[in-house]
């Protein structure tokens, strides 16, 4: 039987991750062929995916189970939920190729955790049985092109 991670509060965890690793993760199609100018739309959205990609690998290296990846309701989307015994986590997903506009993680501001608050009610009241504690984290990924992904998995952040 699994037992569960001591939970903590503010706590973070940092990492790099080789382009490598990172396709062992699943996080396939990153690397040179992506433009070297303001990347596209369709850029952003594979740079977004990859870096959910590896925020799933790292919650479960945590020891819990991924259980929605995407979840949408009419009111937006929850990146990730994962689940550990008598724990559920809503994971806010932040992937950015540099600092240029602020960290990662600062863009989950305090309007973003509200809706993400409100999203996380919607969750569970669409789901069969809550389970005793929730937990909001967020996982900030740092990509610069041709370089390796940085990881900061921040639990417990509001």
């Amino acid at each position: 039987m699994d037992a569960a991670p001591a939970p903590r509060t503010a706590a973070s965890e940092l990492s790099t991750i080789s382009p490598k690793a990172a396709r062992a993760a699943g996080a396939e199609g990153y690397g040179p062929g992506m433009a070297a100018t303001r990347p596209s739309t369709d850029e952003r959205r594979e740079l977004g995916r990859l870096g959910e990609t590896l925020a799933g690998a790292r919650l479960e290296a945590a020891g819990l189970r991924v259980v929605a990846r995407n979840w949408r309701c009419r009111d937006g989307e929850i990146d990730l939920v994962a689940a550990g015994p008598g724990l559920l986590v809503f994971c806010e997903v932040k992937t950015r190729r540099g600092h240029g506009f602020g960290s990662p993680a600062a863009a989950v501001t305090p309007v973003k955790q509200a809706r993400l608050r409100r999203l996380a009610a919607a969750y569970l009241a669409a789901s069969p049985a809550p389970p005793c504690r929730i937990r909001f984290d967020v996982v900030a990924v740092t990509w610069p092109r041709g370089g390796a992904a940085v990881l900061e998995h921040l639990e417990g952040v509001f």
